[in-house]
């Protein structure tokens, strides 16, 4: 038996998992979602990037959790990278979920400056996503309608602090998934990482947000990372 921990992408609570949840458990495996700081149900309470990495190792150290398999979807690869490096042997995995990686020193915001400009609009959040956003990543009407209307604000310092890495992500036991169509390439980071024979790489034929388009495919790639 595993633990997942289920890390969502910006804007998104612990709900985002809700159809991937039953498939890990219903195979043996404990699945914990977690709501970071700032946001969903957690909304108003003041979040930078290092809360959100102390969200994660609280949540498995207040579980006393073992065989943790950390999985950080999109911005939830920054925060899970760096919690990874603080569960000593409570780890067995990282899933890296079409995700960003961690730059020590380096903040999520600073490869996107179009965000940077949307926080100076936004009193210092990142505002949901319009429906138009998820236009072509395999979803329906339906769940984008969910997506758009259980979405809240990102907190902004989230985005801005530079992450905090104690040593190489090449020391992670890890996989990264890539959710594209087939011959798309992953960014140049994560496709050192697996050249180098440090990481695997699964992919996923279907958009940006797996665990509404694919859930069931989706819990099958993380059980199979589990099993390595």
């Amino acid at each position: 038996m595993v633990n997942f921990i289920l890390v969502p992408g910006a804007r998104l609570g612990s709900w985002a998992w809700d159809d991937v949840v039953p498939h890990l458990r219903a195979a043996g495996h404990g699945a914990h979602p977690l709501t970071l700081s700032g946001l969903a149900e957690k909304q108003g309470t003041p979040a930078g990037q290092q809360t959100h990495v102390q969200d994660i190792v609280d949540e498995v150290e207040r579980l006393d959790l073992r065989e943790v398999v950390l999985v950080g979807h999109s911005y939830g690869g920054i925060p899970v990278g760096q919690a990874a490096q603080h569960l000593g042997d409570r780890l067995a995995h990282t899933v890296f979920l079409d995700s960003s990686l961690p730059a020590d020193g380096e903040s999520f915001a600073g490869e996107w400056p179009d965000i940077t400009a949307s926080l100076a609009r936004s009193d210092g959040v990142w505002p949901p996503a319009p429906a138009s956003h998820y236009d072509g990543h395999d979803l329906t009407e339906k769940q984008i309608a969910r997506i758009v209307a259980d979405s809240t604000p990102h907190p902004g310092r989230t985005l801005t602090e530079p992450a905090v890495l104690s040593g190489p992500l090449s020391a992670l036991r890890a996989t990264y998934v890539l959710c594209a169509p087939e011959g798309e390439e992953p960014e140049h980071d994560v496709a050192q990482l697996v050249a180098d024979g440090h990481w695997r790489l699964v992919r996923m034929d279907t958009g940006h947000w797996p665990m509404f388009s694919r859930p069931r495919e989706l819990a099958e790639v993380l059980l199979d990372a589990a099993g390595e």
